[in-house]
């Protein structure tokens, strides 16, 4: 049976959803995952030697990724290098089809490269935009965001742009990193 690690930052909780949803996949389709929040991994360590696949995601949050991203990288390169592996990003920005697919997602590839680790496989999924639950600064900086780039502006509005079956066919597709990659 496959042990995966799903290592994820979550801003305001969106992506965490995402993983879980990775996770409760990939238990359904009969393996084992640990969920571990990337500040747990830097702070606490991982035991890399349980696991046999690795699935990293994280949220662009102001067109940037969070400082703890860069160190979890940086910190386990090796180890994420060792295993197979996989790297998503979740944006609002990738409800457009042409920015949810890696080539066309500019923080995807500025991540790649930028990143000390260089994923082997690389997903996008669109988020949630949340004004309800963001305080003003944050309503205010994705409102100019959404004027920019054709989104909704009004205050009151929740959307989740996620595909939740695109999510557990890249947690099925995941299980297969370990034959996928040794072929490259």
């Amino acid at each position: 049976m496959k042990h995966v690690l799903m290592a994820y930052y979550s801003h305001a909780g969106h992506t965490a959803r995402i993983a879980r949803t990775i996770q409760q996949t990939i238990q359904d389709e009969g393996c084992s995952s640990d969920m571990m929040e990337m500040m747990e991994c830097v702070r606490e360590g991982v035991d890399w030697s349980k696991y046999d696949i690795v699935i990293v995601g994280s949220p662009i949050v102001y067109g940037v990724y969070n400082k703890i991203v860069w160190e979890f990288c940086e910190k386990y390169r090796q180890e994420l290098d060792s295993l197979p592996n996989s790297f998503f990003n979740v944006t609002v920005v990738a409800r457009s089809p042409l920015k949810a697919t890696p080539e066309g997602n500019r923080y995807l590839q500025r991540f790649v490269s930028r990143s000390p680790w260089k994923p082997r496989d690389l997903k996008c999924f669109a988020g949630k935009v949340d004004y309800p639950n963001w305080n003003r600064f944050e309503r205010f900086m994705i409102q100019i965001i959404m004027r920019i780039t054709d989104g909704p502006t009004d205050p009151s509005v929740t959307i989740d742009y996620t595909d939740y079956e695109d999510v557990k066919d890249y947690a099925r597709h995941c299980l297969l990193l370990d034959k996928l990659q040794r072929r490259r």
